[in-house]
């Protein structure tokens, strides 16, 4: 595999390789909302440039290129195989009652033959990741490895953008899909939050959306506990996310990310189901903490890294941007000192 970054500012444009033999396989991009709003002309850029790629991305809250977090850019990694192929599908998803049925429509047009692996890049404000998800696992044949994330909009919470060839839109799915039997990939995550304060029962939940914690309005509770911060909800609801538990007792459990709040019905959604019955609490970090965990990530991804060339891809909540502030960078070096030296 061979991989060449790029970076693109609006007034400089993309700083374009030198005259290249082949069009690459695949072209991923990550960018700023605000870049790929409007007809998306970076994304043009790229489809013209490489007519024969498959050309894909998403929005993000930072874009990282050449080992720096930067902000209102795109950037992109070109990505040359030896022998793996790259198939791409896109879906519409308009609901968040809709997040199943998209994922088993996404991946069942995706040809199960020699299928490895599956990157998935979702519109990140209405979709419930977990029946996502569930959609996908039903529909794909055992042991293919679904990664991937929800596209952001920095803590701005307006609209996200997701991306094939030169259509790019606010409410879309797109599984990219490798094939081949020579196609390694290694992932790997770590947290670094940590919860706090009482668990609360959720005692009225429709999938990714919490009406109700020990039979009070979640929204009202929720919005003591961040005291101020509350008045810059959902964006500050990013800096405390939520523990999940099945039981009062766990040790530990699954962590819960808010999309949006709804002050009529006064109740919060997450990134993923908030089961009716289990139990909920608070969750909070410092830099250092969020940090110190990442190495692990790199760690579980590089072990069944390819020896010829490696290509990373990042995904991370937009809450672990908030509080890191200007030390952002010190979690991309933390990771990277743990993946191959080869590593785009």
């Amino acid at each position: 595999m061979k991989t060449i970054s790029l970076q693109r500012h609006p007034q400089s444009g993309w700083n374009w390789p030198s005259l290249l033999p082949d069009d690459p396989a695949l072209v991923l991009y990550f960018g700023s909302a605000s870049q790929l709003a409007d007809g998306a002309a970076p994304v043009r850029e790229l489809t013209a440039r490489y007519p024969r790629a498959v050309v894909c991305g998403c929005s993000t809250a930072g874009e990282i290129w050449n080992r720096r977090v930067s902000d209102d850019s795109v950037v992109a990694a070109l990505v040359w195989f030896d022998s793996t192929q790259v198939r791409a599908v896109a879906e519409t998803i308009t609901r968040n009652a809709d997040s199943r049925a998209v994922g088993h429509r996404t991946a069942a047009r995706l040809p199960a033959a020699g299928l490895r692996h599956v990157l998935v890049l979702s519109e990140g404000l209405s979709v419930n990741g977990t029946a996502l998800m569930a959609g996908f696992r039903e529909v794909l044949p055992a042991g293919v490895a679904i990664t991937g994330g929800l596209a952001g909009d920095g803590s701005r919470f307006q609209n996200t953008f997701v991306g094939l060839g030169d259509v790019v839109q606010c409410d879309q799915v797109v599984a990219i899909g490798f094939y081949g039997p020579d196609v390694l990939v290694g992932y790997g995550s770590k947290g670094g939050w940590e919860a706090f304060g009482p668990r609360r029962r959720i005692t009225r939940s429709e999938g990714n959306t919490l009406f109700e914690l020990d039979g009070q309005p979640a929204l009202p509770l929720y919005q003591r506990y961040l005291g101020e911060r509350a008045a810059g909800l959902p964006a500050t609801g990013l800096l405390f996310p939520l523990e999940l538990t099945r039981d009062v007792t766990a040790g530990s459990g699954l962590v819960r990310t808010i999309l949006a709040v709804d002050e009529v019905k006064q109740s919060l959604t997450f990134a993923g189901d908030m089961p009716q019955g289990w139990y909920a609490r608070l969750m909070k970090a410092d830099a250092g903490q969020l940090v110190d965990g990442l190495p692990d990530a790199g760690r579980q991804a590089a072990h069944r890294k390819s020896p010829a060339g490696s290509l990373a891809i990042l995904v991370g909540c937009a809450g672990r941007r908030l509080v890191l502030g200007q030390r952002i960078e010190e979690e991309l070096e933390a990771v990277m000192e743990t993946l191959p030296a080869d590593t785009e």
